[in-house]
């Protein structure tokens, strides 16, 4: 026997809404079962002497929506396997009915056989009384799956089953990530019944109003101050591409890809200060500027017909899938350092499959930038060579290698040869990059760090010198060597309080 679930839509309003076809189908079913009974065309069905099975008490038994609507549909297939069941939804079965989805997916997997019978979608009735041209652009979303990314606030936004005040609030908090919290909103209950109501509020009193049920729909209008659309990325990218269109900002139209990499160098430069400042509103200034690079490389791009943002986008997140099999695959990596090593070996794959295997003059190293600073690079190029072996397992060796090319230097100074003299100090940087390694230090970050604590000292001698009405070049070394001790002194003092 063919396991066959008819599923009917209730529409938005009240029994003189529902078509003449569907009325008379809800009369002559039996073994009818309505997803909840809070729907005005069933409280007046139920007065002509229709019953139905409801699923309401599934909504105290389950912690989310997701759970509720697996439970129905399980329940309707079982009962399915007896005789032929009715489902009753409201509005359209197909609009924004989650459970019908579910029966559909079941239904693809040769479990049951679904057949849809009309009825009319809420949105006929929520157009009709918030009276705008979806044409114009609309956006359906729900409001127990509501995600920040989603939402178009250049377009109208109705959001369905807001039900009570848990949903109000969570639809309230998520739009607010992307609305000031006074944005104006309006609340639709029962549209095109006779107890239609439109309550607009702030969208931060979104949870505070009373008139919430099945029947409910929140409206976000359409965004038309511009400020308000700065959190907006299709309007970054407007006004990029406007800087470097007619009309637009003579300097940008001038940059190319060369040009740039300085300005790209320096702003990575200044996300570390921040970093290290500890200031995380400098911070995403910061980082402001190295989006705004990616979107100038990515303008000068589409403007040549070579690539624009969305392929920087595509080939990243792809690449972040392919290379995360533990997230997004089947593998596992329980800690990083095999996250790592699964990285590397995801690379070299790739490379072999592109044609990059190891030519015969290839190296381990020939994927390191040329333009990485001079620390990091060796840093690097130590790190790779240590992953074929070539590495001391210990640090005696390297304090020996230390004091031969401390050695080295000396005498090519004591000889004044200052190019020969320059090489050997760069040995001993090299050596004291590879000691950094192997007690797991970043020397970049490490000399940084070294360097902005000079420059604090320095400026506090600067400001003692000038508050006492002095100048730095009259000041004796022992002066200002004794101002340095009290900087320290006052470094110690504000780590010790911490």
């Amino acid at each position: 026997m063919e396991k066959t679930i008819t599923v009917i839509g209730l529409g938005a309003g009240e029994l003189a809404q529902l078509p003449l076809g569907i009325y008379r189908t809800l009369k002559n079913k039996e073994n009818i079962f309505v997803r909840t009974i809070k729907h005005p065309v069933l409280n007046s069905l139920q007065e002509e002497g229709l019953s139905f099975t409801s699923f309401d008490e599934l909504y105290e038994s389950f912690g989310t929506f997701e759970e509720v609507y697996q439970a129905i549909t399980d329940r309707l297939v079982q009962e399915a396997e007896k005789g032929p069941v009715t489902y009753a939804v409201p509005g359209h079965p197909l609009v924004a009915e989650t459970t019908v989805q579910l029966l559909l997916q079941r239904e693809r997997q040769n479990e049951i056989n679904v057949e849809i019978e009309g009825g009319q979608s809420f949105l006929d009735s929520v157009f009709g009384a918030l009276k705008f041209d979806p044409a114009d652009g609309f956006q359906l979303l729900d409001g127990t799956n509501l995600k920040r990314e989603d939402i178009q606030v250049r377009q109208h936004v109705v959001i369905a089953q807001v039900y009570d005040s848990m949903v109000a609030s969570e639809v309230k908090l998520t739009l607010m990530e992307k609305l000031p919290d006074e944005y104006p909103v309006k609340i639709v209950t029962a549209a095109g019944t006779s107890e239609e109501s439109i309550t607009e509020v702030l969208l931060y009193e979104l949870d505070r109003v009373t008139e919430l049920s099945n029947l409910t729909v929140v409206y976000v209008p359409p965004v038309k101050n511009e400020a308000q659309l700065y959190k907006d990325f299709d309007k970054l990218r407007e006004v990029i591409a406007a800087l470097r269109g007619p009309g637009g900002c003579p300097w940008d139209k001038e940059q190319t890809h060369l040009s740039l990499k300085k300005y790209l160098v320096e702003e990575t430069y200044e996300v570390l200060d921040a970093i290290d400042e500890g200031d995380e509103e400098h911070l995403a200034e910061e980082l402001g500027d190295v989006l705004l690079q990616v979107m100038l490389h990515s303008q000068i791009g589409e403007d040549e017909g070579m690539f624009s943002i969305d392929d920087v986008i595509e080939v990243l997140t792809e690449k972040m899938i392919r290379r995360h099999p533990h997230v997004f695959g089947e593998t596992e990596a329980e800690d990083s350092e095999k996250v790592l090593a699964q990285w590397e070996e995801i690379k070299q794959s790739e490379k072999e499959e592109n044609g990059g295997g190891k030519a015969k003059d290839s190296s381990i190293l020939d994927n390191i930038p040329n333009s990485l600073p001079s620390l990091m690079y060796a840093y690097k190029i130590q790190k790779k060579a240590a992953k074929v072996g070539f590495d001391w397992g210990e640090e005696a060796p390297m304090w020996m290698k230390l004091q031969e090319e401390i050695a080295e230097w000396i005498q090519e100074i004591k000889a004044g040869s200052p190019d020969k003299a320059a090489k050997e100090f760069g040995d001993i940087l090299f050596v004291l990059v590879n000691l950094a390694r192997f007690h797991g230090i970043d020397p970049e970050d490490a000399l940084r760090q070294t360097n902005r604590k000079f420059k604090s000292r320095f400026r506090y001698i600067e400001k003692a010198v000038s508050d006492q009405g002095g100048r730095m070049e009259d000041q004796s070394l022992e002066t200002l060597d004794s101002l340095w001790e009290d900087a320290k002194l006052l470094e110690r003092r504000g780590a010790e309080e911490q």
